[in-house]
């Protein structure tokens, strides 16, 4: 399977004065605002590229993690996966992603195995150039 998606973002301005925007190909983000403080101050309205980079790191390891209890033959009931993105430096040094599953009949071994692997096969963890740490809960009734 092969296929594109598109984004773009705008700019006016200086780094630290000016601002943009960014737009996704399927419209969900439409001329969304990010500046200097969104990203850098956390001081307004908007976004930034990290934290969406972590909403896409979170949604590909879940669907991700989906298909590979599919193939063990488990089905997810919730999967609720938090990403946290560390900047440092001018450098993205890491990357948590918090994964807490209730998935029926499977034990918490072969639910940490699976999760592991889903981060390693991922393709968001695969692009990215950083430290991937998985921690991982397993819901019991």
């Amino acid at each position: 399977m092969k296929f594109t998606r598109k984004a773009s973002a705008a700019w006016e301005g200086s780094g630290k004065e000016g601002h943009g925007n960014i737009t996704t190909g399927s419209k969900i983000l439409e001329k969304t605002q990010y500046s200097f403080q969104t990203r850098f101050e956390d001081g307004e309205k908007g976004t930034n590229p990290e934290e969406l980079i972590g909403a896409a790191h979170a949604g590909c390891f879940a669907m991700q993690l989906s298909f590979l209890l599919n193939e063990a033959e488990f089905t997810a009931t919730t999967l609720d996966v938090d990403a946290s993105v560390i900047f440092e430096d001018g450098t993205i040094t890491k990357i948590t992603l918090n994964l807490e599953g209730d998935v029926p009949n499977i034990d918490a071994e072969q639910f940490q195995q699976i999760a592991h692997k889903a981060k390693e096969v991922c393709p968001i963890s695969k692009l990215l150039n950083t430290e991937i740490e998985l921690k991982v809960t397993l819901k019991t009734a």
